[in-house]
């Protein structure tokens, strides 16, 4: 094996256990895996399809897996390995949904005039890159966390405690597209139904991007700043009052755009710089450009630290329009929050930071690079805020490329290579907890405890 195989650290069963299941990770089957996963759309709420997929691809190499429904048309997968019951239960765990659909009539024109052949539904193949819709975030990852247990299954790796592989439906931060009667499909819908229907464990690892290992992470409310006015028509503007909400709410966002940066100085803190933006704008009849609207609702997304509540957010963010209506008189807005999802954070005492850290470590050859000044928001929060330690690690974005790398591109283009240093570390860190004890995992917590 070679240096950073993520081996050194490792006692000799374990070493071994490790390489056996590395020899079944190469880059062919994660190229296969990717292209299947990035040619099945999911987006939120229509995630079964790719879900049964899922279970069926891992049923077929040995693991106990599952097509968890939560409707007919949206769905989890998950997979176990057993042990023997005398170890804690590790899981690992991908969102599986698409943050756009791959579909014009509800991407364009949000996304850009086009769909780009990365904005759809599947996969091609540039030597060591994969685009497709997805293929980094999050199918790129959900490929790695089943590469891995596949791998471990095939080496016979003699487990103490269970394995579990799951893939959440409605990860993304979404509520239900059209046409779907379900208003909770997204916002960690389908991570918070697996931990309801029993599929829990001691300690996970969630796979989303950044290659680090991340402990704590913001969690967002989302907000609507209703912009009162006038409803009148053109012919009569300059005989009427006159008070048109569209060009009131622009003052809104304008003061918000200035006062979301100094939140964000206010507020940074650990890992985390949670920012905020103004995401849509709903008012009017577009049928008829004649009147003006009595109201102007903006979207309004601020992510918070793990030390911040909800309620502390609220007060913060309604305190900041009260200003901007002192200072503008006249100015009639209403603040209503309508999603909230708290910020969370795990111990770096947990035993699952420190396997984590030290597989990182050892792929690496240097010490734990930790990345600041985070903003997303993922599944760990659904994990953690339930009581189940969790760290999340993943790749770094593509930048170098045959094509511009953008947002979209970043979530869309996997390089292969990644994948195989990603699943080779959870791999690691899979075997590293689920070959203890509790006991072992509980005494080298204590003994880093007592020598810090």
């Amino acid at each position: 094996m070679n240096a950073d195989d993520g081996l050194s650290g490792l006692d000799d069963r374990r070493r071994t256990w490790v390489a056996e299941a590395l020899r079944h990770v190469t880059q062919e089957r994660l190229r296969e895996l990717i292209v299947g996963l990035v040619g099945i759309p999911s987006p939120t709420g229509d995630e079964r399809p790719l879900a049964e997929h899922i279970a069926g691809t891992l049923a077929s190499v040995g693991l106990r897996a599952a097509c968890q429904p939560l409707d007919a048309r949206q769905a989890n997968a998950w997979a176990r390995l057993q042990g023997d019951g005398t170890g804690p239960d590790l899981m690992l765990y991908a969102p599986i949904d698409t943050l756009t659909v791959g579909d014009e009539s509800e991407d364009v024109p949000w996304i850009g005039p086009e769909l780009r052949e990365d904005m759809r539904p599947a996969a091609t193949v540039y030597d060591d890159l994969v685009t497709g819709l997805g293929a980094s975030n999050p199918k790129g990852h959900a490929a790695c966390v089943m590469m891995a247990a596949e791998a471990i299954a095939l080496a016979g790796v003699p487990l103490t405690g269970n394995l579990v592989a799951a893939f959440g439906a409605g990860g993304m931060p979404t509520n239900a597209r059209p046409g779907i009667d379900r208003l909770n499909t997204g916002q960690g819908a389908g991570c918070s139904f697996l931990l309801e229907q029993g599929v829990w464990t001691d300690y996970a690892v969630i796979a989303k991007p950044g290659w680090t290992v991340s402990w704590d992470e913001v969690g967002l409310v989302w907000f609507e700043v209703t912009v009162h006015g006038t409803h009148t028509y053109a012919g009569s503007r300059h005989r009427l009052p006159y008070d048109n909400a569209i060009n009131r709410a622009g003052d809104v966002v304008r003061h918000l755009e200035g006062w979301f940066a100094e939140y964000a100085k206010r507020h940074t803190s650990g890992t985390v710089a949670p920012q905020g933006i103004v995401s849509s704008v709903r008012g009017g009849w577009p049928r008829m450009a004649a009147v003006t609207t009595a109201a102007c609702t903006l979207r309004v997304d601020l992510r918070i630290a793990p030390g911040t509540t909800p309620m502390q957010a609220k007060r913060e963010f309604t305190a900041a329009v009260a200003e901007l209506k002192r200072s503008l008189p006249g100015l009639d807005a209403t603040v209503e929050m309508i999603l909230a999802v708290p910020g969370t954070t795990t111990s770096r005492e947990s035993w699952i930071f420190r396997s984590a850290v030290a597989g990182w470590e050892a792929l690496e050859g240097r010490p734990h690079q930790v990345v600041n000044g985070n903003s997303g928001a993922t599944d760990a929060n659904i994990l953690r805020g339930r009581g189940i330690p969790t760290v999340r690690v993943g790749m770094p974005k593509v930048t170098e490329a045959p094509f511009d790398i953008d947002f979209a591109r970043g979530m869309n283009t996997v390089s292969v290579r990644e994948m195989q240093r990603l699943t080779r570390h959870l791999i690691r860190t899979a075997v590293d907890t689920v070959t203890r004890s509790h006991e072992e995992c509980d005494s080298a917590v204590e003994q880093e405890g007592a020598t810090a």
